[in-house]
């Protein structure tokens, strides 16, 4: 809720206390209370010292980064595919389409086009250094394909059954930032190889929320969350990415939603699409006094204050409103000191 929010429910609660509680609710700070022909039920509450933290859990969606449907050029029928949840890095195959591998490499330049002795450019680097980590000999790593990276492709392809022509193409290399996971497979054994065969992420753990726009106040970048899983494991969680455009709500009547991402800092396990319940914090006091929200009294003059058990209303400022409780501060306040509530 926010503050303006409370606020106005400490106002109503007063106003609807009736008798004495509502003629006090309107007393003058270091003044005597008004008077009232009858008097409302109160009780007392300790003023606190401790952190106030402003809190809010919301259900998110455990999952995997990098959601990439691989694009494929190999053409002829699937023969060979990996289980879902499978990690493949720099050098392994991600499938085999007539009986030939398509191979991961590491990399920011995809294969647009087909490489071969002569060949001049950045891409023709990224073949280098990733042969060079297959243990391949190309000598220099630089942009030229030269007729030792020639040799060096046809060794590669001899270990990895593909036609040892010596030079590379789209439809024996896929590029990927690193390591991925197998996600999905678009086809099946003995199908043939379409647009995609599979759909793979990174292999960062991350949480998606789809956080009420009217609770945005509660992501910021680099904070840190605790998440939950159904079967009680947690573990913490930092905010790594804050969608910037409000997307629609998902039914007549619903609110608007912006995307969070959450980066899980612990093992939550290799679950896939999990719900999970994620804490959020959006302001934390530390060390500050407090009262319940119910024991604010709007003042005649303006602003708000406590009634001391028995005895006087101190006016006081307000600060963070968390839990039920509001942060105050003002002359005459200390900690354990007793203050009325209405006994609702």
């Amino acid at each position: 809720m926010t503050r303006r929010g409370l606020l106005a429910g400490v106002v109503a609660v007063a106003a609807l206390a009736g008798g004495g509680w509502a003629a006090a609710s309107f007393a003058v700070a270091g003044g005597d209370p008004a008077e009232s022909p009858t008097a409302a039920p109160v009780t007392t509450a300790e003023i606190t010292r401790s952190d106030l933290v402003d809190s809010k859990t919301v259900d998110g969606t455990l999952g995997y980064a990098g959601r990439r449907v691989l694009p494929n050029e190999a053409m002829g029928t699937l023969t060979r595919t990996r289980k879902e949840g499978t990690l493949v890095r720099r050098g392994g195959w991600l499938y085999a389409v007539d009986g030939r591998p398509v191979i991961l490499m590491y990399g920011s330049i995809p294969m647009y086009r087909t490489l071969s002795q002569g060949s001049e450019g950045k891409d023709v680097q990224q073949l280098e250094r990733n042969l060079k980590a297959l243990g391949y000999e190309v000598g220099t790593v630089d942009r030229y394909f030269s007729w030792r990276t020639a040799q060096a492709v046809r060794e590669w392809q001899d270990d990895q059954n593909l036609a040892e022509t010596g030079t590379v193409g789209a439809a024996q290399v896929i590029v990927a930032s690193g390591p991925v996971r197998i996600a999905e497979a678009a086809a099946e054994k003995g199908d043939r190889a379409g647009q995609s065969v599979v759909t793979t992420t990174s292999t960062k753990r991350v949480v998606h929320i789809d956080l009420p726009a009217s609770d945005q106040q509660f992501a910021r970048l680099g904070a840190a969350v605790t998440l939950e899983t159904p079967t009680g494991d947690t573990t913490k969680g930092t905010i790594t990415a804050i969608g910037t455009v409000a997307q629609p709500p998902a039914q007549d009547g619903g609110e608007s939603t912006i995307d969070v991402e959450v980066t899980a800092d612990g093992n939550l396990g290799r679950l896939d699409q999990a719900p999970v319940t994620v804490d959020l914090q959006s302001e934390r006091r530390k060390d500050v006094l407090s009262v319940p929200v119910e024991a604010l009294l709007a003042l005649r003059e303006g602003g708000y204050g406590v009634r001391i058990a028995g005895g006087e209303v101190i006016a006081v400022e307000t600060g963070l409103f968390a839990a039920g409780r509001v942060e105050i501060t003002g002359t005459g306040l200390a900690e354990g000191l007793k203050v009325e509530v209405p006994a609702l």
